[in-house]
């Protein structure tokens, strides 16, 4: 797990710590924002157990039904949907592995050659947006944030570093927020690493993801009270948010592909349980695409077939067949390197893949229910809440405008 500080120590600690209150500001020049993503953070974490943090920003600000991700419901993907308002198909990252037939290359979240090739990355990341306006950015351990993107990255960024605690990121972000005005970010997007970690090792319904989100929340908890010390604080925004969901796995409901199909047939393949993206060899096409067809809790379609609504399929970076698992079933090709007993990546119309969405600030309305929306929104509502002009997105402002004051 994370090094994270004992939750009795915390609470503590909070115990002492007001929680800031925010006065509308009339302009947006002045409005600070901040994100956070806490990965894998299922819809209905909060409501199981004690959050009086986030409960806090739900009652003086906005909190969604629940928010829904992009297609494949992955890391990557995801958080660099957030970033350029696109989904995977038009902004590349369309998985967390995939070959790129345009660059000849492979790319995964753990290749940092990968990681850090521009070319890789399609879009306008919202902190690119940003700095070419005039407002400063930064970012710590944001997807695509670590390289120059159209030639321009945050003033501020962090290559990726799995043993700085959360904490010291905290204490990073309520330090950028402290600069002299004329050096101080107006944009603020960081990451912790969890519940999904857990979530994968312990399943999303175990204790321990519930001691897990109290330990999370107390956090929110220390970043709340940072802000809250800024002589600036009534002009800054807060964001808690994710990237999808978690479920419940077993090797019970475990499909092998070369349980049906001889791997002779396979030219290529790529992607990670739930879903996988196949090449058959040359004219076999047809034939691989029945066998999958007649296997059961599993769906897979041709390329050009993918259903409309999963906004997925027209890369050059997806291969010919696309096959996904049902809920709660899980798909190999070959043995697994590790089979956990929580996993995401299934189709984004399932609940358990839903993720969270909090907000409190100048800029968002108090105590207010927002209604379902998509992750890909969240790039037109930071550039409202900015003042910037957006760049051309899948994003819809008229789907998440209502949470906003004015």
């Amino acid at each position: 797990m994370k090094a994270i500080r004992s939750y009795s120590l915390i609470i503590a600690l909070l115990i002492f710590i007001p929680f800031y209150s925010i006065s509308q500001s009339n302009e947006l020049e002045d409005n600070y924002l901040v994100v956070l993503s806490m990965d894998g953070f299922r819809w209905d974490y909060a409501e199981r157990v004690p959050t009086p943090n986030l409960d806090y920003i739900a009652q003086n600000g906005v909190k969604a039904e629940f928010v829904i991700p992009a297609f494949p419901t992955k890391t990557f993907p995801n958080h660099y949907t957030m970033a350029t308002g696109l989904y995977p198909d038009n902004h590349g990252i369309v998985d967390n592995y995939f070959y790129c037939p345009d660059l000849r290359l492979r790319y995964s979240l753990g290749n940092r050659s990968a990681v850090e090739n521009p070319d890789f990355y399609f879009g306008e990341p919202i902190w690119v947006t940003a700095e070419n306006q005039g407002v400063i950015s930064a970012s710590f351990f944001w997807v695509g944030s670590e390289l120059p993107i159209k030639g321009v990255q945050p003033k501020y960024w962090k290559r990726y570093d799995h043993s700085i605690s959360y904490e010291q990121r905290i204490d990073t972000v309520i330090y950028w927020l402290n600069l002299p005005k004329e050096t101080r970010p107006r944009l603020v997007m960081f990451y912790f690493d969890e519940p999904d970690s857990q979530g994968h090792t312990f399943g999303p319904d175990s204790p321990e993801i519930d001691l897990l989100v109290q330990q999370l929340d107390s956090l929110v908890g220390v970043l709340i009270a940072g802000i809250k010390e800024l002589p600036h604080a009534s002009m800054v925004n807060l964001i808690v948010t994710s990237d999808h969901g978690m479920t419940t796995t077993s090797l019970d409901r475990n499909i092998d592909i070369l349980d049906y199909i001889d791997k002779s047939l396979i030219k290529h393949y790529q992607g990670s349980n739930p879903v996988f993206s196949i090449e058959p060899i040359e004219g076999m096409l047809d034939s691989v695409y029945n066998i999958l067809s007649n296997i059961e809790n599993i769906q897979v379609w041709k390329k050009t077939e993918i259903p409309e609504r999963l906004n997925y399929g027209k890369s050059k970076r997806i291969r010919d067949l696309v096959v996904l698992a049902d809920s709660s079933w899980s798909v190999q090709i070959g043995d697994p390197r590790r089979f956990y007993i929580g996993g995401h990546g299934w189709d984004n119309a399932n609940k358990d893949m839903h993720t969270v969405f909090y907000a409190i600030g100048p800029s968002f309305k108090v105590d207010y229910s927002q209604a379902a929306f998509e992750l890909v929104d969240l790039y037109p509502l930071i550039a409202k809440i900015l003042g910037i002009k957006p760049a051309e997105v899948d994003g819809k402002l008229e789907r998440v405008n209502s949470m906003l004051k004015n």
